[in-house]
């Protein structure tokens, strides 16, 4: 199965509608595992970020074993499910592989992957000049790692973790 090559795009101010319809959906059709509300995550959620046009949603979990059960739900919604990150999240893309317009991450609340998505989605709001920062590198990167989507996320590893420790109080 191949991966979709990564591309880049203007900001679009439909994101976060699409966002929103998506999230009454997948609240809705997982509400018996759901803590919470879905989150608008990822580039697209970030006001004039260009990124993959993917939306990204977090969905909040009491745990990855009480939500087994979902990822059957989520198949309905034609999300397919991939053993990504598996010991920390759920992950799904749709519609396939090749095309992606939504990524789902079932995540347990609370959790330090669902603080820091969080803390970095807020802080690249917060901050235009982190924001344009982030997008020469993805823009950088998705050249270098066109094929290759593990590549071009473990090449953006060290900046998300700098903006996260500083979102945490820690060395700048």
């Amino acid at each position: 199965m191949t991966d979709a090559p990564i591309e880049l795009v203007p900001p679009d101010p439909r994101w976060p509608a699409l966002f929103a319809a998506e999230q009454g959906t997948i609240a809705a059709a997982l509400a018996p595992w759901l803590v919470g509300a879905p989150e608008h995550i990822g580039s697209t959620a970030v006001p004039g970020l260009a990124a993959k046009p993917v939306i990204d949603i977090m969905a909040p979990v009491a745990s990855l074993e009480a939500a087994r059960p979902a990822i059957a739900a989520a198949a309905a919604l034609q999300y397919l499910h991939a053993p990504y990150q598996a010991e920390v999240m759920h992950w799904f893309c749709k519609p396939s592989p090749q095309h992606r317009t939504h990524h789902l991450h079932l995540v347990p609340l609370g959790s330090p992957l669902w603080q820091a998505r969080l803390a970095f989605r807020d802080a690249l709001r917060a901050d235009p000049s982190l924001r344009d920062a982030y997008v020469a590198l993805k823009q950088s990167l998705a050249i270098t790692h066109r094929h290759d989507r593990d590549a071009y996320t473990a090449a953006k590893g060290p900046f998300i973790a700098q903006v996260i420790a500083r979102a945490a109080g820690g060395p700048r």
